[in-house]
């Protein structure tokens, strides 16, 4: 007979195996931003790194630091996730989470608190990522691979 420990799951709303760990291994995905700012934070205290990669705009995901992502993932005890307040329909395709992410970064307690844009393209939700060093034109093709120009998309919420 096997012995399975449940561990709780980082974001807070379970046990790990049943919650984010099926979609941190591919097998579900999430059904709104807000299930996905939740995997994405368990994703960082369980150092699911590709997931972090994967979750983020097609556009933006090559210009994410990965080395940087998984040393602030890796050298962070992570507390918990508050989620503040959540907005599915900022219109038809985008949502926003603000949430404060608790943890501890070896010295002290730290809260890093803020409102996440995402994107909904082809059924699968995506962050919207402020901190690349990505450049923007507004007629480009918008970064979530909408298909619409930047402008008309993901700009605003950037």
């Amino acid at each position: 007979m096997e012995l399975t420990l449940s561990v709780a799951c980082p974001c807070g709303l379970g046990i790990y195996e049943s919650c984010c760990q099926p979609l941190h291994q591919g097998k579900r995905i999430a059904q709104t931003a807000e299930q996905l700012m939740r995997s994405r934070y368990s994703a960082f205290a369980k150092q699911e790194i590709n997931y972090i990669q994967q979750t983020t705009a097609l556009g933006q995901q090559r210009f994410l630091d990965m080395a940087a992502i998984a040393e602030w993932s890796r050298t962070n005890q992570w507390l918990k996730l508050e989620i503040v307040q959540t907005n599915e329909k900022l219109d038809k395709c985008h949502a926003m989470v603000e949430f404060k992410a608790h943890f501890h970064d070896g010295t002290q307690a730290q809260i890093h608190h803020e409102a996440s844009h995402f994107v909904k393209v082809k059924g699968c939700w995506y962050f919207l990522d402020l901190t690349t060093d990505q450049q923007f034109t507004m007629k480009q093709a918008c970064i979530c691979g909408s298909g619409k120009k930047f402008k008309l998309c993901c700009a605003q919420f950037l």
